[in-house]
Order: structure tokens, then sequence, then C-alpha cells
């Protein structure tokens, strides 16, 4: 990873810093409210599990916000985290398609 970026936030550290801390809510009354074991949520906010469409679903129902927020945040972790991983790797592998046109 370079030094430079910054680490991928989780969805779920979104979950507890923007939502269940301000609000003054417990990971039990999110899981009672969602339908779902307190575990789920403790693991999503721990980072251990990730935001499912299901979850996302719930969360938005829940919190009245989009369930694209919630994927959305998700996708965003999932891309930074891969190319953390592999991204030096991607670029020796994998070039960038060059379009030649033909003048006329």
């Amino acid at each position: 990873m370079n030094e430079d970026k910054l680490m991928p936030i989780h969805p779920g550290e979104v979950l507890l810093e923007e939502f269940i801390k301000p609000m003054n809510l417990s990971q039990n009354q999110i899981a009672l409210a969602l339908g779902v074991p307190e575990q789920c949520i403790n693991e999503i906010v721990h980072g251990k599990r990730c935001i499912t469409a299901d979850i996302a679903l719930r969360l938005a129902r829940y919190f009245d916000i989009s369930p694209r927020f919630w994927l959305g945040l998700q996708m965003d972790y999932d891309l930074d985290v891969v190319e953390d991983e592999i991204g030096d790797q991607l670029d020796k592998e994998v070039a960038v398609m060059t379009v030649i046109c033909a003048e006329k």
C-alpha cells in the first residue's frame, strides 16, 4: 500500500461513528430493529463482516437512507482493499487497451 494513501474505511466504522454513537444507540438496539443477531452488527462494526444487500436494505429502512449508500460504502471499501493488495501486480500484468484510430 502507498504510504501516502489513507487506510480504507470499512462501512461498519461509518455505521458506528456516524450513526450508532451520535444517536446514542446500542448494537443490540440496532440488531433488534433490523431483525438480525447482535453478533451480525458487532462483526460489521468491527470490520469482520461486510454489508450485504440484505443488511443494506434493513439499514436503509431503519435509518431512512438509500440502500445504495451502504452498498456504495462496501463497494468502495472492497475496491480499495483489493487495489492495495494487487495494484502493483495489476500494473505489471494488465496493459491498458490502446485504441489506434486510423486516419482517413
